[in-house]
């Protein structure tokens, strides 16, 4: 009850500062996550040298310090989405191409987005609803605290949108194909379970990847894309849409997988500092 009550407070704290005053408390927090905590900061150059082996050591000092910099955004943006109005998401988080969904909606046709952990993908569900017609779905691992969880969930659905675990993920595909939805997943983090996995070519290296965007696929026939979130600036960022697929079944088994890892891979490769290298990306091995 405390932790929830201290995460209210927050967030009514947030919603009265101005965009300048975050930003100069996100320096702060980039300050103690990387200088004086030292926030995973093996994990996350350990996990940059994996990818950028040829990197000079001065540019990937440049790339840390932006990561916590973008990490402390993200963490301050978030908290200030909660407040955010229509008005703001719209100027703040542009989508470059809805109309690329318009025939799916018209012929009342699902379809899946996936993306990975770049920009703000927090302020995407609260986004979505804005720029399409379609019924726009966000699959989330729920939080232990369930008053935090119910909380965010109502807040992050205020513009339409509708949040679903991912523990029943299946019952949400058959509760929403049939409604010209956007079911939009986050696909890019490393798996629990191996032996379902799909294995890929992610930054020269064999990596295990989420099967459940590709199964989903091929079992309902659903067409996928793979929507980018760029930075541009400070609290602003654009989206766009890039189709992998039409005909999910047409393609190799893992052929999907592998695009949208490919299209991921290609943004990080122009804007290193921008992915989530804090998590144990690598950690499985295939054998």
């Amino acid at each position: 009850m405390l932790v929830y009550l201290f995460f209210r407070l927050f967030v009514f704290l947030f919603r009265i500062m101005p965009f300048s005053f975050i930003y100069g408390l996100s320096n702060f927090v980039a300050f103690i996550l990387h200088r004086v905590a030292g926030y995973r900061l093996k994990v996350i150059r350990g996990n940059l040298r994996l990818a950028f082996p040829e990197m000079p050591e001065p540019e990937m000092k440049k790339v840390i310090s932006r990561f916590y910099r973008n990490l402390a955004d993200l963490l301050v943006e978030s908290i200030k989405g909660f407040s955010l109005s229509e008005k703001q998401i719209r100027k703040r988080f542009v989508v470059k191409n809805p109309e690329i969904l318009i025939p799916y909606y018209e012929r009342n046709k699902s379809v899946i987005a996936v993306t990975g952990h770049t920009g703000n993908w927090e302020w995407g569900i609260l986004a979505a609803p804005l720029c399409t017609d379609m019924t726009c779905v966000g699959l989330y691992k729920p939080l232990t605290n369930k008053r935090m969880d119910n909380y965010i969930k109502s807040n992050r659905s205020r513009n339409g949108s509708h949040l679903t675990s991912i523990y029943v993920t299946a019952l949400s595909f058959e509760r929403y194909i049939n409604k010209s939805s956007l079911i939009m997943m986050v696909s890019d983090q490393s798996p629990s379970n191996i032996r379902k996995s799909y294995w890929v070519n992610f930054f020269g290296k064999e990596t295990a990847c989420l099967h459940g965007a590709e199964k989903y696929a091929r079992l309902y026939d659903l067409p996928v894309f793979y929507f980018n979130v760029h930075r541009v600036k400070r609290g602003h960022y654009e989206v766009e849409f890039f189709p992998v697929t039409d005909t999910p079944n047409s393609l190799p088994e893992g052929e999907i997988t592998r695009k949208y890892m490919q299209q991921l891979e290609e943004y990080i490769r122009r804007n290193p500092s921008s992915w989530l290298w804090s998590h144990r990306r690598w950690k499985h091995s295939r054998s």
